[in-house]
């Protein structure tokens, strides 16, 4: 097949417009030929149940989906029942970028909490976690949290585990959209497990397309007695791969040799780049919203300004309203790519 994109052309609208990671595709050309049973019942994914288990304790299961929305959606069906309400920050994916599924497909009801760096704490969730036994409400019996967020602010381990003993004094679950997890844990330098288990989260959507994998995700429990049924309602969520084996393979090549987290580092120190690259030329009419603690960079500037800019790199605006962009870096961003784009931002700015 003629390839049909210009491969030099570079964008920071998000870390889903970045390839495959080399190491992914050749997990997948490594697992392919010859026959393997479906459905999960294939060697890669019982090497992969294993792999879990050390990254994030014994009691760990691992059930791979074809992506986060999937992963989402399927994980807070298992932990809740059809009345719950689940407690997230208004800016949470779960809200904003899964087109009603969360509460389409679950019939669950989000409960959602203004913040102003899209984290949560126990006091916001308290907003929302009123109104057990009341049959007019839905019930909150779930909190969900994002790490990275979506607005590139980072949970550490302490503000998890308070969120944690909190929800679960309350009698509430606690998920994590962990799309991101791997760039939260390279900039704290700590593990998956330390942010995840240690800290008392029950179910995590493990995060893979965002960080080099051509496809998919998966749903870790790390709590068996917090989630029901996920083996029956991953295949009545069409989450279940018939060829598995492809899925499980990139996740356990990006688990080995801690690649999910060089890959995220590397991901990170771009976008501490940009802004500092940014931050040192001080371009009139440019402000940063949030600070920079993943592979995020949030900026205001006018919609005019962006959209010049935008005709050279793309990126998404985030409130265009407010001017608010939001500028995305991935493992395959290179120095001279965030070099190219600094220029070009400083250049409309001066101009």
């Amino acid at each position: 097949m003629t390839r049909l994109h210009d491969v030099s052309k570079r964008a920071f609208a998000s870390d889903n417009h970045a390839g495959a990671h080399p190491e992914m595709l050749q997990a997948i050309v490594d697992a392919n030929g010859g026959h393997q049973s479906a459905y999960g019942a294939d060697d890669y994914t019982a090497r992969l149940r294993e792999v879990m288990k050390t990254q994030f304790g014994e009691r760990t299961e691992v059930f791979p989906v074809f992506n986060g929305t999937g992963a989402n959606v399927t994980a807070l069906t298992a932990l809740l029942p059809r009345w719950g309400g689940v407690v997230c920050a208004r800016t949470a994916h779960l809200e904003n970028d899964e087109g009603g599924a969360p509460e389409r497909m679950t019939g669950l009801k989000l409960l959602t909490v203004d913040t102003p760096d899209g984290k949560l704490t126990p006091d916001l969730i308290d907003r929302q976690a009123w109104g057990w036994g009341d049959e007019h409400r839905a019930q909150p019996l779930a909190v969900s949290i994002t790490e990275s967020t979506e607005l590139g602010t980072i949970y550490t381990v302490d503000e998890i585990r308070s969120i944690a003993d909190h929800a679960h004094h309350l009698g509430m679950k606690v998920h994590m959209d962990g799309a991101r997890i791997s760039n939260a844990a390279a900039a704290l330098g700590v593990s998956v497990r330390a942010l995840t288990s240690d800290a008392g989260v029950d179910i995590l959507s493990f995060g893979g397309t965002k960080n080099g994998m051509l496809y998919g995700e998966a749903i870790v429990v790390l709590d068996p007695a917090a989630a029901d049924g996920l083996k029956f309602l991953r295949k009545m969520t069409m989450q279940l791969a018939s060829k598995m084996r492809f899925v499980s393979a990139q996740l356990l090549a990006l688990l080995a040799d801690d690649l999910h987290l060089r890959s995220a580092a590397h991901a990170n120190a771009m976008a501490a780049r940009l802004r500092s690259a940014l931050v040192a030329a001080e371009p009139v009419g440019l402000t940063f919203t949030q600070p920079t603690e993943a592979n995020a960079v949030f900026a205001s500037l006018s919609n005019e300004a962006a959209d010049r800019i935008r005709s050279k790199f793309a990126f998404y605006d985030w409130d265009r309203a407010a001017g608010q962009v939001r500028w995305m870096c991935a493992f395959d961003t290179t120095e001279d790519d965030v070099d190219a784009f600094a220029a070009a931002i400083i250049e409309e700015l001066s101009g």
